[in-house]
């Protein structure tokens, strides 16, 4: 079952004629496959309803002062706002049907050669089949403990920065130094981070790396204090126990090109940068998820300014009764039937390949 909280309503007001519903779905259609402002001449003769043109005005002026469309420039048709948007996904998955995951993507997935194959598969299938970013996270993962960090001097400015957890994944970094440093100030530094921290919740020492650096004695001692703000600068894109599969990050790059798409810059470099720093594009991805099932948020739903420029169709799967999450991030002017089709069979495929051919909460 998609959800659909009161807070992402699109529901027009119960005295609204039906004839509102019937237009303003097909002007988000039309606007969705077309990419232009919509005209009331249009829609009167396109939206079966024998309507004159200046009917669909009255109509359309109603919509605008509820919020669902827009008038991008006084002699141009209308567009449809996030809340338009909404309304017509409402639509989609009122009216949907349960999907079965297509055969070809299953057997494709069942060659994999494990969990992570399957994931990093079906990210690649969802971003060609909605022609946006695919998306898969991991299910279960828990948060990664510390083992230790390595501190290697690559030059005496320059310092690459190991970080192993426990459950063996590495990630590294180079980072460069406003003085010179010695080979024994890395290894005292590292030993210090390692019996400090070595152990703890990957989120915990960040946090606690932070909150020493804001601590006045820490700066006092040039060594302890050079520790920290290595750590600080690595833990952001540490392992965190969390596997997170993505393709397709070329489609909002030719987005941002798109005269009839335009996802602003400031959009893309916010996307990429969560990306980089997976963890933060994982919690939030994760905040989204009200139970199993699909769910939508689009635009200005969102509660990071960095998205409010896209919109993100996504569900659950289950890997050993263990929920995790697929999906495409792409344009609030996305073809949502498309995406909303491709990401839930996906993710009964997902579940099929994983546990078998009983899916969770299905009868």
């Amino acid at each position: 079952m998609a959800s659909s909280p009161s807070s992402r309503s699109g529901t027009l007001p119960p005295d609204v004629p039906e004839r509102y519903q019937r237009l303003l779905g097909t002007l988000v259609r039309a606007y969705i496959e077309r990419g232009e402002p919509v005209s009331s001449l249009w829609l009167a003769r396109e939206s079966g309803l024998d309507v004159s043109s200046a009917t669909v005005r009255n109509v359309l002026a109603r919509l605008e002062e509820l919020g669902f469309v827009r008038q991008p420039h006084t002699s141009a048709g209308r567009v449809p706002t996030d809340q338009g948007y909404r309304f017509y996904v409402d639509l989609l998955l009122q009216s949907r049907k349960p999907s079965r995951a297509l055969t070809e993507l299953e057997g494709r997935l069942r060659r994999a050669g494990g969990v992570g194959e399957v994931l990093d598969n079906v990210s690649q299938e969802l971003s060609r089949a909605s022609h946006h970013v695919g998306f898969a996270i991991a299910a279960g993962a828990e948060e990664a403990t510390l083992k230790h960090v390595d501190l290697v001097a690559l030059d005496s400015r320059r310092v690459l920065v190991m970080v192993v957890s426990g459950s063996a994944q590495v990630s590294h970094k180079v980072v460069e130094l406003r003085e010179a440093v010695e080979p024994w100030e890395l290894t005292e530094a590292a030993n210090y981070l390692n019996a400090e921290f070595a152990g703890l919740p990957m989120a915990d020492v960040r946090e606690r790396v932070l909150e020493r650096l804001q601590e006045e004695r820490a700066l006092y001692d040039r060594l302890l204090a050079r520790a920290l703000r290595l750590a600080s600068e690595t833990l952001g894109t540490a392992a965190t126990g969390v596997q997170f599969f993505v393709h397709g990050t070329s489609s909002l790059l030719e987005a941002a090109d798109a005269e009839d798409v335009r996802v602003p810059l400031t959009t893309l470099r916010a996307l990429l940068k969560m990306m980089e720093e997976k963890h933060r594009l994982v919690q939030i991805l994760s905040e989204y998820l009200e139970g199993p099932g699909l769910t939508v948020v689009i635009g200005t739903e969102h509660t990071d300014p960095g998205l409010q420029n896209l919109s993100l169709v996504a569900s659950t799967y289950f890997d050993s009764g263990r929920p995790g999450l697929i999906g495409v991030i792409g344009p609030t002017r996305m073809r949502y039937s498309r995406s909303i089709a491709a990401v839930d069979g996906a993710s009964r495929a997902v579940t099929r390949v994983l546990i078998g051919d009983v899916i969770p909460g299905e009868s």
